[in-house]
């Protein structure tokens, strides 16, 4: 292959870089209004009035809405969230009012004149809390909500879903174990602190056409529930994406778009533009779920895994929107990649008085890895046993099933042993143990692998056009968004190995439109490549076939006789018996001025085969068609006087399968370790007992900063997945997904404690290690 497997700058770097890039809040246009929001200073009240008089009559507002304005519920998952709280607030920064004015500033003048009393009702802070007897219901009418078919709530109660995985028989399975080990782990939500806040304009047509600019990851999604949400015809609703910002999963929520629909309905349909603040964008928008999960593993003495018993308790926020969803990811991976024969997971997702979850990377997975890896490390602290030697011994290989019954081979399982082995090299595990580098200071590594199956819908889809220009060159189109992770040159490497062309001969438009733009489900779960992937590859192949039959016509040669090559369609046993592509793309012109053929356009699409839903009963079922494996590790050295500690090292080895882009690649898979290190280091709301959050800005909301990243060693190894183009495995969230764990195993041996907690502040190590509370 000459295209894929190369390191090929990304389309976009020059427009970013120079600053051409634009973006959703970037637009500004003259007759655009400005939205702003104003929100609940309470995590749980009753609205008991709510005055907008003063905003209404303040200069330049033209309209100022209220949970009165639109009855309709929303949510993907379960719809059980008003637009604007109406009656009743369930979570700190949640908007009951939204202003539309000439400029911000008068917008954001009145929305601090919306005068609302409240009732302060009690607060559920936690998991724990909200599933106590006596805990307040925070949705009475559960039971009444449209739910997606794969959701079981328990109404009475605040359990808005409930998932069961069973495997085996664990009674038995524990009955035979010589070892049992119980861990509890817990973290609380925190913020994706994607640079680019969210952002929303929509205009209303007199013919009844919605357009919809937004900083989405996920335009035909919004394009789908708007549809649903307000009864329009889908092709009515047009929705345009520009670049986006950073999203890791953040953005796939549908949350700002409604408002600003009521807000343009309310001013006769004029453009209306909404920007979230960045406290707003803390606050108000979904956050990063947070999980209290208790872990139960049973072995033999020589540490094989024969029984795992699980319970997930997952936050899931004032209202759920998209964390049923995240919570049954988990579940359905709820093992780790390892091999067990005897299961029992029991997954809920609870209602705080948080804000709601939307996915963020891994899906589920991060937080599930640390629950099961943390007691993978307090298994090998019971047996004496070396934690790597103990999850070799457990690694999940071909032949084996997933928690949800799936048979695993060579294609859909990675090889987690051979990522193992080069871990352990590239880390120096035989020197695993605590080094004493001086009076007051200690060296310590840990280790932690991860698996995860990119969950989705099973009727997702994707499609990709190709378009011929007269000078032979090509233009590539899909719904994939990006995002800053390089999907779409990745695309475009695939599309020119195939027509056999250079890569700068193949033009990506980023801007996706869901008017003429082909569908592409969501750019989540990393499948951009896998799925538009495969439906550029069928493009091509259909350019091809176009290309083919033409040049046929004009050579008089069999069909079967050609073959393409640097931009050429040429006779294979005679290479000198050829035609360019530019002479045919566009048709073919005789000397006498007949012509043949038209511009050349190439489709495909895919959608994935045999996925379904899980067995509410069992959990049996099958969600994505792969399990990607790797292992990674962290080193750290830590002063033992006040537990302050310096991440010197990071590594993750991951089974690519193929790397189509090597420097992109490393850049994919080094940023999501740094993203894992910053969240499990740094990263959590603090709220108060009445669950106001208190650091709602960049400056007091800590993220890992620049001077305080470690050395990031990067490998892949390669062994394909046959459904996938060229072999490629995901990778865009691998790199994270089990660092957390690898850092709290390094902390934990450095501290002699064992750290279950996260944030993993100084403090937090301190008070378990002096008897603090946590």
């Amino acid at each position: 292959m000459e295209i894929v497997g190369k390191s090929v700058p990304r389309k976009e770097s020059l427009d970013k870089v120079t600053g051409a890039a634009t973006y959703t809040a970037d637009r500004i246009e003259p007759s655009i209004l400005h939205a702003r929001l104003a929100v609940s200073p309470y995590a749980h009240a009753r609205i008991v009035s709510l005055d907008a008089s003063a905003a209404q009559n303040a200069p330049g507002v033209l309209a100022v809405l209220t949970g009165d304005a639109s009855e309709v519920l929303v949510g993907e998952e379960i719809r059980d969230r008003p637009i604007l709280a109406r009656d009743r607030v369930r979570y700190y920064g949640e908007p009951v009012a939204v202003v539309v004015a000439e400029t911000e500033a008068q917008a954001q003048w009145a929305a601090n004149l919306v005068q609302v009393q409240y009732e302060p009702l009690p607060v559920v802070n936690s998991p724990a809390e909200a599933l106590h007897p006596d805990a307040p219901i925070l949705h009475e009418r559960l039971k009444e909500y449209e739910k997606s078919e794969d959701v079981v709530s328990v109404p009475g109660t605040n359990i808005a879903s409930i998932v069961h995985v069973i495997k085996g028989d664990i009674e038995r399975g524990l009955a035979e174990c010589e070892k049992i080990v119980e861990n509890t782990v817990s973290f609380g939500p925190s913020d994706h602190a994607a640079m680019e806040t969210r952002s929303a304009v929509v205009q209303i047509m007199p013919d009844g056409r919605v357009f919809i600019d937004t900083s989405s990851q996920a335009p035909f999604a919004v394009k789908k529930y708007m549809a649903r949400y307000f009864g329009l015809e889908p092709g009515r609703v047009i929705v345009r994406t520009l670049f986006v910002g950073g999203a890791y999963g953040g953005k796939s929520s549908v949350q700002l778009e409604p408002i600003v629909y009521l807000a343009s309905r309310a001013v006769g349909g004029r453009k209306v533009k909404l920007v979230n603040t960045r406290e707003q964008d803390i606050t108000t928008s979904p956050v990063r779920i947070g999980l209290q999960a208790k872990v139960k593993l049973g072995s033999t003495h020589d540490g094989k895994i024969k029984a795992v018993q699980i319970v997930y308790h997952f936050d899931g926020g004032a209202y759920n929107d998209k964390s049923s969803a995240i919570a049954l990811s988990a579940a359905s991976d709820c093992t780790g990649p390892y091999s067990v024969e005897n299961l029992h997971c029991e997954c809920l997702t609870v209602y705080t008085n948080h804000v709601f979850p939307a996915a963020f990377r891994g899906f589920g997975h991060t937080e599930m890895t640390f629950a099961i890896e943390r007691g993978i490390d307090a298994l090998a602290d019971e047996l004496g046993m070396d934690p790597w030697e103990l999850r070799m011994r457990n690694a999940i290989v071909p032949g084996d099933t997933t928690p949800t019954r799936n048979m695993l081979n060579s294609s859909n399982l990675g090889d987690l042993r051979t990522c193992l082995e080069r871990m352990r090299e590239l880390s120096g595990w035989e020197d695993w143990k605590v080094q004493q580098l001086n009076d007051h200071t200690v060296r310590a590594k840990g280790i932690a692998c991860f698996w995860k199956n990119s969950s989705f819908a099973s009727n997702a889809v994707s499609g990709v056009i190709l378009l011929f220009n007269q000078d032979g060159s090509v233009n590539l189109e899909t719904g994939v968004v990006e995002l800053g992770t390089g999907s779409k040159t990745v695309l475009a490497q695939m599309v020119a190995e195939r027509l056999r062309m250079s890569v700068d001969r193949v033009h990506v438009k980023f801007k996706v439109n869901t008017l003429d733009t082909p569908e592409h489900w969501e750019t989540v779960a990393s499948r951009s490549t896998f799925f538009a992937g495969r439906a550029a590859l069928k493009a091509a192949d259909d350019a091809s076939k176009q290309l083919i039959a033409i040049a046929a016509t004009v050579l008089r040669a069999d069909p079967d006789d050609l073959e393409l090559g640097d931009e050429k369609v040429f006779v294979r046993a005679d290479p000198r018996v050829q035609i360019p592509y530019k002479d045919i793309c566009y048709g073919y012109r005789y000397p006498n001025g007949n012509s043949i053929g038209g511009q050349i356009i190439g489709r495909g699409h895919f959608i994935q085969r045999w996925m379904s839903p899980l067995d509410p009963a069992t959990g049996e079922g099958q969600l994505g068609p792969e399990w990607n494996v790797g292992a990674q590790a962290v080193e750290i050295e830590m002063d033992t006087r006040d537990y302050s500690y310096r991440i010197v090292k990071a590594i993750s080895v991951n089974d690519a399968g193929k790397v189509l882009n090597p420097k992109g690649a490393f850049g994919q898979v080094m940023g999501a370790m740094a993203m894992g290190l910053s969240y499990a280091s740094h990263e959590g709301f603090d709220y108060t007992d009445e669950g106001i959050l208190l650091n709602t800005t960049l400056r007091t909301y800590s993220v890992l900063r620049y001077g305080e990243n470690p050395e990031y060693i990067v490998e892949f190894i390669e062994s394909p997945c046959l459904d996938a183009p060229f072999g490629a495995r995901s990778l865009g969230e691998y790199g994270l997904i089990s660092i957390p764990a690898a850092l709290a195993s390094a902390v934990s041996r450095a501290a002699g404690v064992r750290m279950n907690v996260l944030p993993l502040f100084p403090e937090t190590i301190w008070r378990a290690k002096d008897g603090g509370s946590v």
